[in-house]
C-alpha cells in the first residue's frame, strides 16, 4: 500500500502568524490561528482536512460494505463536521459528526443502518480516530 505525504510551513507567532500546507494532487491552502480557532474567514484548517478525509473514507468504505452485502449503492453523499474545542490544556478535536445519505436499491432501512454503523467503526480514518474522537453517525436511506 502507498504512503501518502503532505507538508506544512508556519511563519511567525501563534496568534499573529500564518501557515500554508500542500499535499499530493494539488491540495493545499493557507491557515491562521483566527481561521482555525475562531470564526475568521479565509483558510483551510487541519480540521477541514480531517473532516474531508473522514467523509471520503467513509463513503468509499460504505460503498464496499454495501457491495459485499449484494446491494451496491447508486450514490453516497457524506458530510463530516469536525469540532475542535478548548479543553483543560489547549485545544482538542472532540467530535466528528457524519451525516450520510445513500441511494441503495433493494435494501431495507434496518439492514442499511446496521451496515452504515459497522462501516463507521471500520473505515481506516475512523479507526485512526477511534478512542480519541467521538464519532457520531446519522444515516439516511434515500430513494
Amino acid at each position: 500500500m502507498p504512503t501518502r505525504s503532505a507538508s506544512a510551513t508556519w511563519k511567525g507567532g501563534l496568534k499573529n502568524g500564518s501557515g500554508n500546507f500542500t499535499a499530493a494532487g494539488g491540495l493545499g491552502g493557507k491557515y491562521t490561528f483566527a481561521s482555525r480557532f475562531e470564526d475568521a474567514a479565509g483558510g483551510v484548517n487541519p480540521e477541514d482536512l480531517l473532516a474531508s478525509a473522514e467523509a471520503a473514507c467513509y463513503s468509499m468504505a460504505l460503498s464496499g460494505s454495501l457491495e459485499k452485502n449484494g446491494t451496491p449503492p447508486n450514490s453516497i453523499d457524506t458530510t463530516a463536521k469536525c469540532t475542535v474545542e478548548r479543553v483543560e490544556v489547549g485545544f482538542a478535536i472532540t467530535t466528528m459528526d457524519l451525516e450520510v445519505r445513500a441511494s441503495v436499491p433493494n435494501i431495507d432501512d434496518a439492514t442499511f443502518q446496521k451496515i452504515a454503523a459497522a462501516t463507521k467503526d471500520g473505515c481506516p480514518v475512523s479507526k485512526a480516530l477511534k478512542g480519541n474522537v467521538n464519532i457520531r453517525l446519522t444515516a439516511t436511506l434515500t430513494s
